[in-house]
This record gives C-alpha cells, sequence and structure tokens, in this order.
C-alpha cells in the first residue's frame, strides 16, 4: 500500500517548492496594513487638500480647486510659518547632533560593556515618560519665576522666555535620545583599529575625528537627523506649550481641523511637511544612511 501524507505536510511541502509564494503570504498582512493605514491616509490628505468648505454652511465641497494652495503660498503669514518651523527643525537637529556625539563617543568607545547597558538605559528611560509631562517640565522651568531665571538672576541675566528659543530648547531635549541612539550604534561598529592606525600615523585627535570618525559615522548622524528633523517639523504642542505667540506649521493645521472648521486647508497646510520630508529622505537615501535605521 502506498502511504498517504497527511494534508498539512502536503501543504508545508508546496509552500517550500514556491518559496515566493510563501513569501508573498508572509507580506501580504503587512503589507495590507501598511497600504491601508499610510498609503491610504497620505492618499486622502492629498485628495482632501484639493477640496474646499462652503463659506456659509462650513461643509466640505467636494469640488477639485486649487484656492487653498494659492493661499497658502501668497499668503506673507503662512511663509513665515513655513520658514520657521524648518528653521526650528533644522536647529534643533544641530543642537541634537552637537550634544549626542559626544554623548554617544563616550558610550561606545570609553566607556565599559557594563556602563555601556546602563547608559543605553539612562538615555531611553526618557522616552518612557509622557511627552506632555516633560513638555510642561520645561514651562515650568522656562517660566518667569524657574529654575533658569532663578540661576541666572546673580549674573544679571535672563531666560529665554516662551517664544521661539523655549521651543527649540524644549524640542532638542525631547528628541535628544533619537539622534543618540544612531549615533551610538555607528560609532559601535566603528573599528578601534582606523583611530589606532591614525594616531600611529600621526594624526592629532582633530585630524582623526575630522578625516577618520567623522566620515564613517556621517551616514548615523544623518540617521538620526531624520528623526530629530521630521518630529520637529510635524510638532504642534510643545510650541503650544513654551512657544509663546510663535506658531508651526503643526498649529495651523490643528487650528483649521479645531477653531476654523476648515479640513481642506488644514490638509492643504499638512502636505507642505510631507513634501519636505520626503525631499529630505530622497536626499538621505544617496548617503546611505537608510541603512542605519
Amino acid at each position: 500500500m502506498t502511504a498517504v501524507s497527511p494534508p498539512s505536510r502536503r501543504a508545508s511541502a508546496f509552500f517550500f517548492r514556491k518559496p515566493r509564494l510563501r513569501l508573498a503570504i508572509l507580506l501580504s498582512a503587512p503589507l495590507l496594513w501598511l497600504g491601508l493605514a499610510y498609503l491610504g491616509a497620505l492618499a486622502a490628505l492629498f485628495i482632501t487638500a484639493f477640496w474646499s468648505t462652503d463659506v456659509f454652511t462650513g461643509q466640505v465641497v467636494t469640488s477639485w480647486s486649487f484656492d487653498n494652495f494659492v493661499t497658502l503660498f501668497s499668503d506673507s503669514v503662512y511663509r513665515t510659518i513655513t520658514l520657521r518651523t524648518v528653521g526650528i527643525a533644522a536647529l534643533v537637529t544641530v543642537v541634537d547632533a552637537v550634544i549626542a556625539f559626544p554623548m554617544a563617543f563616550a558610550m561606545a568607545k570609553l566607556a565599559s560593556p557594563r556602563a555601556q547597558r546602563i547608559l543605553v538605559i539612562a538615555v531611553m528611560t526618557p522616552l518612557w515618560a509622557s511627552y506632555l509631562v516633560k513638555a510642561y517640565a520645561w514651562r515650568t522651568l522656562l517660566s518667569g519665576n524657574g529654575a533658569i531665571n532663578w540661576l541666572l538672576d546673580p549674573f544679571g541675566l535672563s531666560g529665554p522666555g516662551y517664544g521661539v528659543a523655549a521651543t527649540v530648547i524644549t524640542l532638542s531635549y525631547l528628541w535628544l535620545p533619537y539622534m543618540i541612539l544612531p549615533i551610538y550604534a555607528g560609532l559601535e561598529r566603528l573599528p578601534d583599529s582606523l583611530v589606532d592606525a591614525s594616531s600611529d600615523l600621526g594624526a592629532k585627535s582633530f585630524r582623526t575625528f575630522r578625516s577618520v570618525i567623522l566620515p564613517l559615522t556621517f551616514p548615523a548622524i544623518v540617521a538620526g537627523s531624520i528623526f530629530t528633523f521630521s518630529l520637529s517639523l510635524g510638532d504642534y504642542i510643545a510650541v503650544k506649550i513654551v512657544g509663546g505667540t510663535s506658531q508651526m506649521l503643526g498649529n495651523v493645521v490643528y487650528d483649521n481641523i479645531g477653531a476654523a472648521n476648515n479640513l481642506p486647508f488644514a490638509a492643504t497646510v499638512a502636505t507642505v511637511p510631507v513634501v519636505i520630508m520626503l525631499v529630505y529622505l530622497a536626499v538621505v537615501r544617496r548617503t546611505g544612511a537608510l541603512d542605519n535605521l
């Protein structure tokens, strides 16, 4: 008699002979989720940006129009807000990179293996705290009676108060771990032999940093900048808390969804950071930094 294989074994053998089909089935669920939740949402955003709102009823009119984009690009207020948002995001990225690099270098190259684990946990610990708690903590520190003014008062100085500077400080603190961790990963993969070879050839510390360490870890820095730049570009809560009268693109989107009840214009404004990030990612992709994510 010929033994008959059970259905499960026959199915296993069938998929084993067809690896592409097996891969397609495994990826179908996450790709479906990506298509619906992410790409579908982006498509809805771009479509809504071309609609308008009835000035009398406040209802969304699903007729195609470029009026929202004309308003966005012709009004100097929105141009100023866009430039301010990009400037804040870029400044936060630079500040975080300057602070994060020496910290990541100490973690990767100077600390013992046990200390490395402790420091990584210490860097990640702020991520477990509430965003709002951290933002309001900085609001307290930056207030007129806060700790920063208390420390500077004996020297005849005062803190930045609420405004763009406070927004940069708060966002830099919030996103600093997202810059430290990629740089730490990049430095950890950097062979010590390259640094030793540079020293043996007579290069000073700064020359070694400029010619060896920085070029090899630049993709990691750019990878961290993706997080800090994109998160700052779309933030609207921190500037509400510590920004005073300053506005960013996120605030314009929030206000048009809420008080102004103008969803199409909110979608139009929201396309600006999306397009900026797409351009930024296209540039970053050429550096190879996406391999560090």
